[in-house]
């Protein structure tokens, strides 16, 4: 069994499907892993192009895969951690519908893990604020990955 860096969460989600679609559960208020509303978007990544790394102080993720298939990459350099140092490979896609909870301070970045267009949808704890949020370019040093 794959270990988890500490703090993620990851929660097997909910599939109702028939002849006319499906339908993919997220998140409800009601999910004993839900913490609060900040807002919802969705992040589109176009094949061969990398959306890392970055790191938030305050908010928390919450992502699954609403179309394609991502690899989410996720890195803690927290100095007190027990899992300081390590590195988590997540796949979400449609077929494996999880939603990852990220809490803060976890850097993360992904990129669709193949050759479609992918979208990750985000139920974050709190809105967008560019004052929370570091970013560093995908190939920085800092990180022991190669994309």
């Amino acid at each position: 069994m794959k270990k988890n860096i500490k703090g993620i969460k990851i929660y097997k989600k909910k599939i109702i499907s028939d002849s006319r679609g499906k339908i993919m559960h997220m998140l409800k208020s009601t999910d004993a892993h839900f913490d609060y509303f900040g807002e919802i978007y969705f992040s589109q990544v176009n094949p061969k192009q990398i959306k890392a790394w970055h790191i938030h102080k305050k908010m928390t993720l919450n992502y699954v895969a609403v179309y394609g298939s991502i690899k989410l990459v996720l890195y803690d350099d927290r100095k007190n951690s027990e899992t300081n140092g390590m590195i988590q490979e997540i796949v979400l896609s449609e077929k494996n519908h999880k939603l990852v909870k990220i809490p803060p301070m976890i850097w993360n970045g992904f990129k669709s893990n193949n050759k479609e267009k992918a979208i990750l949808a985000n139920c974050s704890s709190i809105p967008h604020d560019k004052r929370e949020i570091l970013r560093l370019p995908h190939n920085d040093k800092k990180f022991p990955y190669t994309w």
